[in-house]
């Protein structure tokens, strides 16, 4: 990797690091540069703007990061307990600051959705590609599951009630909710099976 390269990387790892714990509005150029230690002319020789610099985060960091965890849980023998293993070892390896500060991705799609259409068509993207990895383990085991599911409704469902349970553990502040709703969510999910 050459420096210019290893250069952005830094930039897109402490601006993503940066937005998770401000939120992208918060999140400052001066600090950006100060931790990663160049001049302003370097931050914008990768990114012509704070909002672009965004993009690149959400594209770059957190969507791959982000899909390869689900992907993992959806792409073994039975997607229903990868589901349920998935959401389980969340609640168990969740840190203090994953309570307080909540998922990356979730907060900057609450935060920039309805602010800048960018972010929304990326955000938009993203849950698209999402719901379909989610319906794919579906379908290859739909022999096992319900009559007259519909599996698209069902990955939202699956999605929507996990970024819930997130933001109410980040407005909480309390694990334990987060915990209650994902054990609700297995149950939902367990109960999809004939």
């Amino acid at each position: 990797m050459s420096d210019a390269e290893q250069t952005r990387q830094n930039i897109l790892t402490v601006a993503a690091d940066e937005i998770h714990q401000h939120g992208f509005n918060a999140t400052s150029l001066s600090v950006i540069l100060n931790r990663c230690e160049i001049s302003k002319g370097a931050l914008y020789h990768h990114f012509t703007s704070k909002m672009a610099l965004g993009y690149a985060v959400f594209e770059e960091i957190y969507t791959p990061e982000f899909l390869e965890l689900w992907q993992s849980a959806l792409t073994v023998e039975d997607p229903v307990e990868g589901l349920c293993d998935f959401f389980t070892s969340m609640t168990e390896q969740m840190s203090c600051s994953e309570v307080v500060c909540g998922c990356p991705l979730n907060n900057l799609c609450e935060e920039m959705a309805n602010v800048d259409e960018g972010f929304r068509l990326r955000i938009l993207s993203m849950q698209e590609q999402l719901n379909q990895l989610i319906v794919d383990a579906l379908m290859k085991i739909s022999d096992d599951l319900r009559e007259g599911l519909a599996f698209s409704q069902v990955g939202y469902f699956i999605v929507a009630t996990l970024n819930g349970a997130t933001t109410l553990s980040k407005s909480s502040r309390n694990k334990e909710l987060f915990q209650q709703v994902i054990a609700e969510l297995c149950f939902y999910i367990r109960a999809l099976k004939k």
